[in-house]
């Protein structure tokens, strides 16, 4: 997609701070709700976002006060794109343990990763684990001559 056909984008610098994540995840989510995106797309974008944005701030920046998330969002009329990422180590997402096998059911991790991977259409990991890039296709409104 051409950058032309973007309609509003963010970048922000976020301290490793799970409150400082709050402004830019309100912002993002004012806007599709402007936008007339789907009570349950809107939803799903929050709790995909909000769990990247912990999880960077938290898992990969360690909650160091020193370290700084980077996020990136960009909203067209039919995809939102969003990429975060952290000054941590790292980690292999292929290694987390899949939460819905019985051997992991009351294992702590993997639950986000996975809510991510369900609401949103793409959720790929680079840069040794330390960036997240997810998008969201916005499905077509129902035609109103069906019926």
């Amino acid at each position: 997609m051409s950058d032309s056909s973007w309609t509003w984008t963010c970048q922000r610098e976020i301290p490793s701070s799970v409150d400082a994540s709050r402004d830019a995840l309100e912002e993002i989510l004012g806007y599709l709700q402007e936008q007339g995106w789907s009570e349950h797309e809107v939803f799903g974008i929050h709790l995909s976002v909000e769990e990247a944005l912990v999880n960077a701030i938290r898992h990969g920046n360690g909650l160091d006060p020193a370290k700084l998330v980077r996020f990136e969002c960009r909203v067209s009329p039919e995809l939102i794109w969003v990429q975060i990422s952290d000054e941590g180590d790292g980690f292999d997402p292929d290694s987390v343990p899949d939460p819905t096998d019985p051997d992991q059911l009351e294992a702590p991790s993997g639950r986000g990763i996975m809510l991510m991977r369900s609401f949103m259409s793409a959720v790929d990991y680079s840069n040794g684990g330390r960036t997240v890039t997810m998008e969201k296709r916005r499905r077509p409104p129902a035609c109103e001559a069906d019926g």
